[in-house]
Order: C-alpha cells, then sequence, then structure tokens
C-alpha cells in the first residue's frame, strides 16, 4: 500500500466520480481506475459499488476513508509540529470569537508582548466552530456556550451578567431593573439564529414564559445597539458589549428575573497540535479574562 494510492482513493472517494477525480489529480483516468483497483485488491475488498460508470463509496470504503483521513490529519499534525519545534516560522495562531468586542483589547495586549506572532482571527457562529476545531482549521476558539465533542476541550474563562438595552424614551427607561417577562409584547433585535448568544437569550425568554418578537436580525452588535437607540425594539447584551459610556446610548436595565448571565470559555481539540505560538497565546487568554 502506497501514499499516492491512499491521496488517490481520498480524491475519488470525495468526488465518487473518476473522470471528475482524474482531473483534479491531473492524471490520467486509466491510471486512476488501474490504481484504485490495486488498493481493492491489496485491502480484499472493493471499496466502491459500480454500476455503469457511476461510482459510490461502499460500507467498506466509508470505514477505511475515516482510517485514511485520520492517518493523513496525522501526518500534517506532524509536520506542524516539526516546523515549529525546527522554528522554522514565528508562529501564527488561528482563533475564532463569538464575541467580537473582546478582540481589539485582547489582541492588541497579545501582540504588544509578542510581536513577532501573527495571529488569524474570525467571527463564527458556535455551531461551526467544532467543525472548524475537528479539521484544524483553527487552534482556538472564545465562546459563549460550550463547545462539544470527544476530542473537545472547553475550559470556562468568566461568568457575565446579561442585560437589556431600551430605548431612551421607553415606558420603563425610569427603572434600574425589571422582570424579562414585562417586556414579553416587545419587538426584539437579535443576534441571527445559530450564533450562542442568540440560543442563550431565546433560552431566556422561554423561561420568562414566552417567545420573543423578533423585529431585526443581525450580526453585527453596534448596528444592534443603534437600532435599539433609534427605538425599533429592545435587545439583549452581556457586559462585554455595553456601550461606551461616552455615546449616547440606550438604556441599560438589569434581569431580576430570570438570572441572565452566560459563562465564556475557550475551547481547542485535544487532538490537534497546538504550536509553542498557540500555547502561549491560550495562557495569555486565561490570564487576560482572570483581570476582567
Amino acid at each position: 500500500m502506497e501514499f499516492i494510492q491512499l491521496h488517490y482513493f481520498q480524491t475519488v472517494a470525495r468526488l465518487e466520480h473518476m473522470t471528475k477525480a482524474a482531473e483534479e489529480l491531473q492524471i490520467a483516468q486509466p491510471s486512476l481506475s488501474k490504481t484504485i483497483a490495486r488498493l481493492e485488491k491489496d485491502l480484499g475488498v472493493p471499496l466502491f459499488d459500480r454500476k455503469g460508470r457511476q461510482i459510490r463509496l461502499n460500507p467498506f470504503g466509508q470505514a477505511f476513508l475515516a482510517r485514511v483521513e485520520r492517518a493523513f490529519m496525522e501526518l500534517n499534525e506532524g509536520r506542524r509540529e516539526l516546523h515549529d519545534l525546527a522554528g522554522l516560522h514565528e508562529g501564527t495562531v488561528t482563533l475564532a470569537v463569538t464575541i467580537p468586542r473582546i478582540l481589539p483589547e485582547l489582541l492588541g495586549a497579545f501582540l504588544t508582548q509578542y510581536p513577532n506572532v501573527r495571529l488569524r482571527q474570525f467571527i463564527e457562529s458556535t455551531s461551526s466552530m467544532r467543525r472548524l476545531l475537528e479539521n484544524g482549521e483553527i487552534d482556538l476558539c472564545i465562546s459563549s456556550i460550550p463547545i462539544e465533542g470527544s476530542d473537545i476541550e472547553w475550559k470556562p474563562l468568566m461568568t457575565e451578567e446579561i442585560f437589556l438595552l431600551v430605548p431612551p424614551e421607553h415606558r420603563l427607561a425610569g427603572r434600574d431593573a425589571i422582570s424579562l417577562s414585562e417586556v414579553k409584547d416587545e419587538p426584539f433585535i437579535s443576534m441571527n439564529e445559530g450564533y450562542g448568544f442568540r440560543n442563550l437569550t431565546d433560552a431566556f425568554c422561554r423561561e420568562a414564559g414566552f417567545t420573543p418578537n423578533i423585529a431585526f436580525e443581525g450580526d453585527e452588535p453596534n448596528i444592534i445597539g443603534s437600532l435599539v437607540r433609534k427605538g425599533l425594539g429592545v435587545a439583549f447584551v452581556p457586559a462585554l458589549s455595553l456601550p461606551d459610556a461616552s455615546i449616547p446610548s440606550p438604556i441599560r436595565l438589569r434581569i431580576t428575573n430570570p438570572a441572565c448571565h452566560r459563562t465564556i470559555g475557550m475551547a481547542w481539540s485535544k487532538s490537534r497540535y497546538l504550536s509553542q505560538a498557540a500555547e502561549r497565546f491560550q495562557q495569555f487568554i486565561v490570564d487576560y479574562f482572570a483581570k476582567l
């Protein structure tokens, strides 16, 4: 069994089309077909079901593909580890977050201390973070909902309070605190579905006995605050994302019933190699949140 056979098999299994696979691999189709046939002969079982010119990965092929992809993952992780140990680059760290408000201060503080590390950051929904971690597309993620998976570690960093923003002229603007059920008939301005914060606030509303009337959905917290200020609805806001006090802002109300809090945590894949730079950033994140 040769490395090139496994690479060819992986491509054919992904496309389930011999001609397209040959084009992508830039080899002749007869040569590709012979390579797959030799691999099947070595293994003693067919990997594809064939019907005319159509091919489909069969249960043998599905089981073998999972092993092949794991082997390629280990080889790639080994390459990353060797490059890191050999000092072939200063280090690159890829981070995904659901909380963009923290990025300027967090990244700025880290880069001031470690100017030679390159940081790449993405704003992602919680639902996509698990896939990105498992595929090795990101090193770390910070989210307000635990990321679960057999190979994923999630470390709580801090717990923060969730407030309600209302327009300055709102009927409740003169209050310091409210019960969430008092705004059950209000239009809500909210994050898009799929974001951890949206799932969390929808759960708060269900606990208060109602389903929120979502008047606007978006993924930019600053826009949500602006729409509340214009009187178009009310919105949940976490403490870390509260508007700058120097800017004319919506009114912030504490929610006494139900208790509205969220726990922010950091996740990473235990099966993926973390570079020295990523481990350094990982500890920096823990220390940074401990000071907040």
